[in-house]
């Protein structure tokens, strides 16, 4: 008995998706998963209070990028929407109007959950190389750590990995530093 062949995900998929999910399309099929728990929503807010103020708007700081808490990004055919994302201001000038980005990010920050670790790892990360996303990083509160990528002839290539409240100073925003554990509630 054969399988009925399955459509590829269409944008229309995207937007027919529940508003309490999150939806991506990821290869060709559609993915979902639920909004973020209140210990994701919080590391992924730290971290964007860490990282906004100097590079954002500078505030004396180096300043430079657009950085996004879960943009909606259209990479080609694949729609991804990871937990934060920045472009550097040479590359994108001023935001679109649009309700998504077709720029590839410069990086990415996906938080890391049981949920959603395999699809973070094993989908959404080969996506990022093929577009050419030059750095990623991967946080994982249930073990408290931080994987600091760097895209190197197409591969990602483990530059760090830091844990608990090691101090975090990490291309491409190595120009502050700040501890790790300013991440955990």
């Amino acid at each position: 008995m054969s399988m009925p062949a399955q459509r590829d995900a269409t944008y229309d998929d995207v937007l027919q998706a529940p508003p309490n999910l999150v939806a991506e399309i990821l290869n060709g099929r559609l993915h979902t998963h639920p909004r973020p728990s209140p210990r994701h929503a919080y590391a992924t807010s730290s971290l964007d209070g860490r990282l906004f103020d100097p590079f954002g708007e500078g505030n004396g700081g180096p300043g430079g990028w657009w950085i996004l808490v879960e943009p909606e990004v259209h990479l080609g055919a694949e729609v991804v929407v990871p937990d934060l994302a920045g472009w550097r201001r040479e590359r994108m000038t001023s935001l679109p109007d649009d309700a998504w980005i077709a720029l590839s990010p410069d990086w990415v920050c996906e938080v890391i959950f049981p949920s959603t670790a395999q699809t973070d790892r094993s989908l959404k990360l080969p996506i990022y190389a093929e577009h050419e996303v030059r750095h990623c990083w991967l946080v994982d509160p249930g073990v408290r750590t931080l994987e600091v990528y760097r895209l190197t002839e197409a591969r990602w290539t483990l530059l760090a990995t830091l844990k608990e409240d090691d101090r975090v100073q990490q291309p491409p925003f190595d120009a502050i530093a700040f501890p790790l554990d300013a991440l955990w509630p």
